[in-house]
């Protein structure tokens, strides 16, 4: 049998805590399917969310990751699954190419229930799907469930630069908004501008709600797409200064740390909506995942939304923890991967 391995956590803490342990080849439950990974992402903050106690873990050691892709090893054996409508509607085989949401995936081998295993269309790797799904489909269903974007709305993109910024402005831009995005560089600002930006603020050299008032005529944005947090490109609170009356505001990150608490009285003055959504809540029903989930991918096989790759990382506690420390310096653009196997 082969030999697994995982990237785990027996404390939380920084970096250090960060390991490479052997553990056991999993045993697939009869809705499970079995992954042979090549590929993980680290492009989102989640794991060091987990990795630091900002989000609980109940049991250690904990086995750190939340998106990964590979070949299919095993397909569930449960005839309810096998005879499911949206399960056959993937006509998966073994060998085939996929990408799956689940959390604990820093492991060559991986089980996972069916109804978070998607497979790749035609001319979409592993490597690519592992680097584009979940900040795909969390901009996806961000912007058209927790706020849905309409043609012509002015859309604000926090970290434009980002996993989610590049990926979030590639679809406001498709969907017809008209997108503002603040990044941190010159050369972070160049890259949200070849993915669609119509204006980019430099936030260490300009005034955000200035800028954003200026390209709106001073009505402010109809949505905040806000990723980062406390501390985020322009001070929190300011987010209700530059957004229009009636509009949204997503938080959907603490990247530098958890949004302080405030009285729901702050949204009255505009009659704004504060929403807090996860993607994997937007992926629940069968309707859910067979309409967002194929839309995404298509755009992603035909190019008209393109993922950046900032680095590779190893398969090792000190390719991770470096990941970790680079994710976190807010210097990266676009995802970082974490290589299992060669795809």
């Amino acid at each position: 049998m082969p030999i697994n391995h995982a990237i785990q956590i027996y404390k939380t803490g920084g970096p250090e805590v960060i390991e490479l342990n052997k553990i056991s080849f999993p045993s697939p439950k009869p809705d499970e399917i079995l992954i042979s990974l090549t590929y993980n992402i680290y492009g989102t903050s989640v794991d060091t969310y987990f990795r630091r106690g900002i989000y609980p873990v109940t049991q250690f050691p904990y086995t750190l990751g939340a998106e990964l892709a590979g070949k299919v090893l095993a397909l569930p054996t449960s005839e309810e699954v096998l005879n499911d409508k949206e399960y056959k509607s993937h006509n998966l085989k073994v060998g085939d190419n996929v990408v799956a949401r689940h959390t604990s995936g820093f492991s060559r081998y991986r089980a996972v229930p069916w109804t978070q295993v998607a497979p790749l269309p035609e001319g979409v790797s592993t490597r690519l799907a592992a680097a584009a799904c979940i900040s795909g489909l969390t901009a996806l269903t961000f912007l058209k469930e927790a706020y849905t974007v309409k043609p012509n709305d002015w859309i604000l993109i926090h970290a434009a630069a980002g996993g989610f910024g590049i990926q979030a402005t590639q679809l406001a831009k498709k969907f017809g908004a008209r997108v503002i995005g603040t990044v941190s560089t010159p050369e972070k600002a160049s890259l949200a501008k070849q993915h669609g930006a119509d204006y980019v603020i430099n936030h260490t050299r300009e005034n955000v709600v200035e800028k954003v008032l200026e390209f709106t005529g001073g009505a402010g944005v109809q949505a905040v797409y806000d990723g980062v947090g406390k501390d985020t490109q322009v001070p929190w609170d300011d987010n209700f200064s530059l957004i229009a009356r009636k509009g949204t505001i997503v938080s959907l990150g603490n990247a530098s740390g958890v949004v302080p608490p405030f009285s729901p009285l702050k949204l009255v003055t505009k009659n704004l909506k504060l929403c807090r959504p996860t993607v994997n809540t937007y992926l629940v029903t069968p309707e859910e995942r067979l309409s967002h989930i194929p839309e995404y991918f298509n755009y992603l096989a035909e190019g008209s939304v393109k993922v950046v790759i900032h680095k590779e990382y190893p398969f090792s506690a000190e390719g991770v923890r470096q990941a970790q420390e680079d994710l976190m310096s807010r210097g990266t653009v676009g995802k970082l991967l974490i290589k299992i196997r060669n795809d």
